[in-house]
């Protein structure tokens, strides 16, 4: 099957890769431009460009995939499918029409719930037991394209963002390729719009904890912006980053937010409906430590209500 594979992110690179394997005609890689970063603002590649250049790929970079250069070059190839994960540009119709069997979508959801940028991040803020990855025809409108494959899985109550998304990437990677091998026999299924939930772009003010919250909304929110964007509260004025936190079923005295306790098991918060324990934090200009280690060489004083 001749294929051209649009995608950016790491969350693109298995996809990629497992495609290749399966010795597929990747006749062209479509990413973004490469990006300046880091505090020397160097021009960095994409992981996809990256991994591209590793398998001997053409790389395509496109500003706007939609121009008349790119539907174009994209025509001449008269690809069999456009497959995208994660690219990062709406396309438009001209591009859409283009394959025989359409574009295919592998989007880190159990559509039609968490439409959207951030479905992963969103899918353990809200509390979810179950997500997972569906394959679909994309059409004109966000994510809500006919259905062809999902695959679930369960969101265990430790888990992170970050692993999340570890196992949803190679997830997908396996389900696109079971979806062009079954490409011919696949019915596609509507999306019910009824069931149908927006998982908004992650910024950094999404992490910032309201203590007068329950104890699982606030554990859900540390675990889905672990590592980006990243949870934080206000020490004696100072902002600092929270990684992981527990429960504790013991109410305590005191107003929300307040510290009640500091020991080598966290610091304990006042929360809503009982108590947070945070685990590990990372304060201004230094590393991302256990509280435990933190509280040998620096005070945490009980009482302080965080947040003020």
């Amino acid at each position: 099957m001749n294929i051209i594979f649009m995608g950016t992110p790491d969350l693109s690179v298995p996809s990629l890769e497992k495609l290749y394997n399966e010795n597929h005609s990747i006749d062209l890689v479509i990413t973004q431009p490469d990006k300046r970063k880091g505090r020397g603002k160097k021009l960095l590649p994409t992981p996809v460009k990256n991994k591209a250049n590793k398998l001997d790929l053409e790389v395509f970079q496109p500003k706007n995939v939609n121009s008349l250069e790119s539907i174009e070059r994209i025509n001449k190839l008269n690809p069999d499918v456009i497959v995208v994960v994660a690219y990062g540009q709406i396309l438009k119709e001209e591009i859409l029409s283009i394959p025989k069997y359409g574009c295919i979508n592998v989007h880190t959801s159990l559509l039609p719930k968490y439409r959207g940028a951030a479905p992963i991040n969103w899918a353990i803020i809200n509390g979810e037991k179950e997500t997972g990855v569906t394959t679909m025809i994309m059409e004109k409108g966000l994510d809500t394209g006919d259905m062809l494959l999902k695959e679930k899985l369960v969101i265990d109550d430790e888990l992170t963002v970050g692993e999340l998304h570890d196992n949803l990437m190679n997830m997908g990677a396996e389900l696109i390729v079971k979806t062009l091998e079954k490409i011919e026999d696949l019915k596609p299924i509507p999306q019910d719009d009824n069931l149908s939930s927006y998982a908004p772009k992650m910024d950094k003010t999404i992490g910032k904890i309201d203590w007068a919250e329950t104890k699982e909304k606030i554990k859900n929110l540390v675990r889905g912006t672990n590592p980006f964007p990243g949870s934080y509260s206000y020490y004696k004025g100072e902002k600092f980053k929270i990684y992981k936190v527990d429960i504790d079923e013991k109410l305590y005295s005191g107003k929300l937010g307040q510290i009640t306790d500091v020991n080598n098991e966290g610091i304990f918060v006042k929360v809503k409906n009982g108590t947070i324990i945070i685990k590990e934090v990372q304060f201004p200009g230094k590393k991302k430590i256990k509280v435990s280690e933190y509280i040998r060489g620096n005070e945490i004083e009980v009482g302080t209500i965080l947040g003020e």
